[in-house]
């Protein structure tokens, strides 16, 4: 399957390159586009859950790396929620 990093801007201005073992993140996702955390986190959680799942249907078991970017995505989500109007802005992907 091919893979694809994509990498992020947090609403502090801290960067992240994050893993997908799919391309579906390019379905959910535009370089450059910034997107309301909530939306990020939502749409985050849909396709790397549809990527953790071709892989199961390929190799017999999820993919414990989408699942795990999920989970840090989801838990540095929660140190922005408070903040007025925060937005992760989608860089780049990385092939």
């Amino acid at each position: 399957m091919p893979e694809l990093r994509f990498q992020i801007e947090w609403p502090d201005g801290s960067q992240e390159l994050c893993y997908s073992p799919s391309l579906v993140i390019k379905d959910y996702f535009a370089p450059e586009q910034a997107y309301p955390l909530d939306d990020f986190v939502t749409r985050s959680r849909t396709a790397l859950r549809i990527a953790s799942d071709r892989v199961q249907a390929k190799y017999g078991m999820p993919c414990s790396l989408a699942l795990g970017q999920l989970s840090s995505i989801e838990r540095k989500a929660t140190q922005y929620a408070e903040l007025p109007a925060p937005q992760v802005k989608v860089l780049k992907f990385v092939e």
